[in-house]
């Protein structure tokens, strides 16, 4: 089984080189691949060779996927397994946000030597909201942006055909440059391209399916929003630490619109099953696709409400454009 697959490597690597001429000189050094299958044998077939490429030319290669995905990979492996990093992505990845900055993290422990880092991640699985797919979208379009120009990395993304709908399907071609099927991998004729993801995002966002609680603010009131927000939170079912977190999110968000976008804006809160969602919203403008998905570096002055927001909520939703930004939190409460 395993000289099989060591076979499969190969001849995944002789297709790779044979699909260069489609690929721009730009996408070879970050290489991101959607991969598409359908049942777990499919999904060892094309995760194993691409494994076995890193590991056979002595790259790291670090895997996130479900803990049942793990395991089926750790068995196939053997003591292969020693040398790869598994990371559960149910755990690392349950706000899409929070994916960019932990594929900088192995990067920035592996780089250095010029050898290629392989990635392995799937962000989107049966269960997912709307919201959270939306999301898993953004997040793959902008990992284009986030890793141009960066050392040596292939980024494979597998989707389950079977258990993912057609509209998430049709993001993941626009989202990713090529796409790995079939046992081929070819270039996508629907990606977006680099300009697109760079653009503002500014797709509007659901409107609440709920009864809303509205409160404008200012430079003054800040123990009164507090208290509101949980009040809000208490009620919604949120205990403790959970509680102290919605309230430090949506402070974070406050102060960022009464510094930099005005000097005020409105806080909307409602309950939808099984969440509870806070939105500000400002008439300021973020021009950064990747804010709020870079850690802050130990010296930097500013820079950590958006990161902080994004470290303490299930979901984080940012839109903006030239007649203002929102971004709306959602906590989960059961």
């Amino acid at each position: 089984m395993r000289r099989r697959l060591r076979l499969a490597a190969a001849e995944w690597l002789a297709h790779a080189c044979r699909v260069e001429a489609e690929i721009s000189v730009r996408e070879q050094d970050f290489r991101h691949d959607a991969f598409m299958y359908e049942g777990e044998q499919a999904f060892l077939a094309g995760a194993l060779p691409f494994i076995h490429a890193g590991l056979e030319a002595g790259d790291p290669v670090i895997v996130a996927v479900d803990r049942f995905k793990i395991g089926l990979l750790r068995s196939e492996l053997g003591s292969d397994a020693d040398d790869v990093q598994f990371a559960n992505i149910r755990e690392i990845g349950s706000n899409p946000a929070r994916l960019i900055p932990a594929w900088k993290q192995f990067i920035d422990a592996r780089a250095g030597d010029g050898r290629r880092l392989w990635g392995l991640g799937e962000p989107a699985w049966r269960g997912r909201s709307d919201a959270e797919l939306v999301e898993c979208h953004r997040h793959e379009a902008l990992v284009n942006i986030a890793f141009a120009g960066g050392p040596p990395m292939s980024l494979l993304c597998p989707y389950d055909t079977g258990s993912l709908g057609e509209c998430v399907m049709a993001d993941v071609h626009r989202s990713h440059p090529t796409i790995v099927e079939g046992g081929g991998r070819r270039a996508s004729d629907a990606f977006c391209g680099l300009d697109a993801v760079a653009a503002p995002f500014a797709d509007p966002l659901p409107q609440p399916r709920a009864p809303v609680w509205e409160l404008a603010f200012d430079s003054s009131g800040h123990g009164e929003l507090r208290r509101f927000v949980e009040r809000r939170a208490r009620s919604a079912g949120l205990e403790g630490e959970r509680v102290d977190d919605t309230v430090l999110a949506v402070n974070e968000l406050v102060t960022n619109s009464i510094r930099h976008a005005g000097g005020d804006g409105v806080l909307r809160v409602w309950q939808e099953p099984g969440n509870l969602l806070c939105e500000v919203s400002d008439g300021g403008h973020v021009e950064d696709p990747l804010a709020g998905r870079r850690r802050p570096e130990d010296a930097q002055v500013g820079g950590y409400g958006l990161w902080l927001v994004n470290q303490v909520c299930d979901l984080v939703q940012l839109r903006s454009s030239a007649n203002g930004t929102t971004v709306r939190l959602h906590m989960r409460t059961r």
